[in-house]
């Protein structure tokens, strides 16, 4: 039974219990026990009647065995109640009758069932619809928002580092605004694209601007919009979305975050969802069925498109998947102006510079940077952005904010410091890594300190070299533990570095071939989706002894990192400890001023210094420590 049907039932059965409650109260009076009025008299005269009401000439009451009676007078009879009252015994009442006439009466009897049936006809046409059909029962209606204003339309312009994905999308506007030109070859309109990317790449973004481009009607709506308890109303909801853009057409729908109705059907051990289902199954059978949707395009998006149905995926629906990925230098230097057309920048400020420091930041990245800049301005009280509030609010992103009200002993300062610097003195010996960016023993976030390593170019692969070297690094800190307070004495701070050069050990050795001992093959685990139907247990393909080869490989490896990290530490053993009495100084040390520190050139600072990047050496975004952590923020992508 669909939702229409049923709610239809709920109001017929509301009309009922009205009725039979309105006709309760009219069956009273006809099964009172009517009596003739020869009857009621001599009632009256044995002493059978208790009670008697007159209402005009009507007579109403109880009998001597509390029997509800009632009488009509065949004329007017005066002195009778003075006769029941003192002759009989009879206990008299009356009720004024109203002289307004006949026709309020009838109106009064007649009220309920006109207010009833008003409450039907309201009832009725909210299910078909009415009002512009969002009323209460109009669950199977389409909730996309169509826009056509002038006002807020995004452009190309508007977009800047997906030139790739622009210019598979430029065809679409072509075809919108010249359909003929296509059309003399032979070619059809795209029935659908798929805009797939990491979250906040600007794939919402893209999607308004072809419809700002082409100038047409533009539908958009959220996958969870389609989605409720009640099966039947998502497929309703389809239909009635692909039967407005008709009405529109040539136009565009949007559905943002296809996979939350697009998924695989068909799930694992988690079941099917037949609302989910049926949605999908109208969505296919709208874009490629019987009948076809001329002049509608549908792009969708989505960060996930490994749960998509395969159905959905095919050409004919989706013919193009436009690979929406962060920007490169160049895109990210494009954004930024993008983002600052509408802030007051300095003319120290560089986007180019800035860029440089900001790789594998996607798009929403780079807006909050730019928007914690000017905040960081408006709050010192500047009338313009200057690059030191960019270079700081690319530290607050990258790092966490400061916790300048945490109080650190001395001893945890010292630990700190040494910990810090045994990564920054092994990250700079090392035979290939990034260069260091900065070295802070402030807490940031929920580190206590922290060496930011970046590369100085966007890096898309990592060499075997690099990882070797990048173990090192991440057991400096541990190591240098050791040497300074012995190994009774190491703190919990190494747990997060001990963790990710343990990660990073078992790839190399399962996941990309770089032990002899086990060679190049995969014995990395199944990752599937068990709610997918692509993993229902864990795989057993690797036998007791091979996994404890791998357990033994990644050992060493890790053991190597930490032997290299003990040997550059004790032969650069006063370099070590001047940048660990120098972070001490000055808590925040960038990575020029670690090369004049170690160099015997103690950094010059004004009295107003606050601690920030004096070089445009690229960022990563962090990933964050545990609370007890103490060491570095490592890079994401490793």
């Amino acid at each position: 039974m669909n939702m229409r049907n049923l709610a239809l039932l709920g109001v017929v059965l509301l009309l009922l219990f009205a009725f039979v409650t309105l006709m309760q109260g009219n069956q009273s009076h006809a099964n009172a026990g009517n009596i003739s009025y020869s009857a009621f008299l001599e009632k009256a005269q044995n002493g059978q009647i208790k009670t008697a009401q007159f209402k005009g000439d009507q007579i109403s009451g109880k009998d001597s065995a509390d029997a509800p009676y009632v009488t009509t007078m065949p004329g007017i009879e005066f002195n009778l109640g003075e006769k029941l009252a003192q002759e009989y015994g009879v206990d008299v009442s009356a009720e004024s009758v109203s002289r307004g006439g006949g026709v309020l009466g009838y109106i009064g009897n007649f009220l309920p069932i006109i207010i009833i049936l008003g409450i039907w006809f309201f009832l009725w046409r909210q299910m078909q619809g009415g009002g512009g059909g969002r009323g209460a029962m109009s669950f199977g209606k389409s909730k996309a928002r169509l826009l056509t204003e002038r006002q807020g339309r995004v452009t190309f312009d508007d977009v800047a580092g997906v030139d790739e994905a622009k210019e598979e999308l430029q065809e679409i506007v072509e075809f919108l605004q010249e359909p003929g030109k296509f059309q003399r070859l032979g070619g059809k309109i795209p029935k659908g694209a798929l805009l797939v990317g990491p979250p906040g790449t600007g794939k919402t973004l893209i999607a308004r601007a072809v419809a700002g481009e082409a100038n047409v009607p533009f539908f958009t709506i959220s996958g969870s919009d389609f989605v409720e308890m009640f099966v039947g109303v998502g497929a309703s909801r389809v239909r009635d979305m692909f039967e407005q853009a008709k009405k529109n057409a040539p136009c565009i729908i949007f559905i943002d975050e296809i996979d939350a109705v697009g998924r695989s059907r068909g799930a694992g051990l988690g079941g099917g969802n037949d609302e989910r289902e049926q949605t999908l199954n109208q969505l296919l059978v709208e874009m490629d069925g019987f009948e076809a949707n001329e002049g509608i395009i549908l792009i969708a998006a989505t960060n996930r498109p490994d749960v998509l149905d395969p159905a959905l995926l095919r050409p004919g629906r989706f013919d193009r998947q436009v690979m929406v990925g962060n920007p490169d230098i160049i895109g990210r230097e494009k954004i930024l102006k993008v983002h600052m057309r509408n802030v007051p920048v300095g003319k120290d400020v560089e986007a180019k510079v800035i860029a440089r420091g900001t790789p594998g930041f996607s798009g929403a990245d780079l807006a909050n940077l730019v928007n914690e800049a000017a905040l960081l301005a408006a709050r010192r009280g500047k009338r313009v952005v200057a690059m030191r509030e960019f270079e700081d609010a690319k530290d607050k992103v990258m790092m966490g904010p400061e916790r300048k009200s945490m109080v650190m002993s001395d001893k945890e300062k010292e630990l700190t410091a040494y910990h810090e610097s045994g990564h920054a003195i092994v990250g700079l010996n090392v035979p290939a890594t990034d260069p260091i960016h900065k070295a802070t023993i402030i807490p940031r976030g929920r580190a206590l300190g922290m060496v930011m390593q970046l590369p100085t170019d966007d890096k898309l692969s990592m060499s075997k070299i690099e990882m070797i070297s990048r173990l090192a690094v991440l057991m400096g800190g541990r190591v240098a533990e050791e040497l300074k307070f012995g190994e009774d004495y190491v703190t919990a701070g190494a747990s997060s570095d001990i963790q990710q050069a343990t990660r990073l050990a078992r790839a190399m050795v399962t996941s990309w071939g770089l032990s002899e001992t086990i060679g190049p093959v995969d014995y990395s685990e199944n990752q599937g989706e068990v709610f997918l139907g692509q993993q229902i247990m864990k795989s057993s393909s690797v036998s007791e002894e091979t996994s404890q080869k791998i357990e033994e490989e990644v050992r060493k490896l890790v053991q190597a990192g930490m032997d290299t990290a003990r040997r550059i530490l004790t032969e650069k053993r006063d370099d070590w400890i001047a940048l660990s009495e120098g972070l001490l100084e000055y808590e925040t040390l960038s990575g020029k001023e670690i090369d004049e520190l170690l160099k015997g050139k103690p950094p010059e600072r004004p009295d107003d210094f606050d601690a920030g990047p004096t070089s445009a050496v690229p960022v990563v975004k962090p990933k964050k420590k545990p609370d007890n952590g103490i060491g570095d923020s490592e890079p994401e992508g490793v």
